[in-house]
């Protein structure tokens, strides 16, 4: 039997909203969406017999503000007596979060050269956030000149696993940069987990002061097995390789620093 699906014939429902046109004569655009308290049967979340008195106490998953402080990196180097932390806070909703970044590098009980980051965290998909704020670089006396920048970036959980984060930065005189990180999580049982990570910087201009020349200035790439003795703390060991290109290379071989370097680590992973 043959079915004319452009036909304008329909069956009520009973029980249910008879439907209307109420659209004016030769407008050929109707409306589909549904009324949301059109089977509400007056209800609503201020208002009716199981309402609360006083202020609206009930509150959907998206309207609750969170914060959390997460440790990704805490760690030590024996051998050259030097660690480094990669540590994160955020408070807000689901969907708009004040994000702060802290990453640096510490040797001889004094800190060498820091970054924090404040940042406007906004979910645009389940899985990705974007980024909008600024970056603080500082250095400890002769190691560097600080400088400051506007940050635009994305974070998330891309295909197949793997967190990553990509940020662009704007400096002052035209100096630009780019950073990317990418991470990955492989679970030999549910406590001992085997993260790799991987990072990549880039700058557009040079910048003599800190020894960072245009082009791909550094890059990393680590293993850090852990033992999660719960979610919330787990201490590793791991080794990590670090590397200069191009002219960053060659500043650094004239200084009398290693282009190439291994690291091998010991720390502790948490959040709270």
């Amino acid at each position: 039997m043959h079915h004319d699906v452009h036909s304008n014939t329909h069956h009520d429902i009973p029980g249910e909203p008879t439907a209307t046109n109420t659209e004016p004569a030769g407008d050929t655009q109707v409306s589909h969406q549904r009324d949301p308290h059109a089977y509400s049967g007056g209800l609503t979340l201020s208002k009716g017999p199981y309402a609360l008195p006083g202020p609206r106490q009930l509150r959907m998953a998206d309207e609750h503000r969170f914060w959390s402080v997460i440790g990704d990196r805490l760690e030590y180097e024996p051998d050259d007596d030097r660690g480094a932390y990669d540590l994160s806070a955020w408070y807000g909703t689901t969907w708009n979060r004040l994000q702060i970044n802290a990453e640096g590098e510490f040797a001889d009980g004094s800190l060498e050269e820091a970054e924090t980051e404040v940042l406007w965290n906004h979910a645009v998909s389940s899985f990705f956030d974007t980024l909008l704020g600024a970056k603080f670089d500082t250095y400890n006396g002769d190691e560097g000149k600080d400088r400051q920048w506007l940050a635009l970036g994305i974070q998330g959980l891309a295909p197949y696993w793997f967190e990553t984060d990509l940020t662009f930065y704007i400096g002052d005189e035209g100096r630009t940069a780019l950073s990317g990180e990418a991470e990955y999580e492989l679970l030999f049982t549910q406590r001992l987990v085997l993260q790799s990570r991987a990072e990549l910087t880039a700058y557009g201009k040079d910048d003599e002061d800190n020894g960072m020349y245009s082009g791909f200035t550094n890059g990393a790439l680590g293993f850090r097995l852990r033992y999660e003795f719960s979610r919330q703390f787990a201490p590793y060991a791991g080794v990590e390789w670090t590397t200069a290109f191009g002219d960053t290379a060659d500043a650094a071989e004239d200084e009398g620093e290693p282009v190439t370097d291994t690291h091998y680590l010991a720390g502790v992973k948490f959040w709270f």
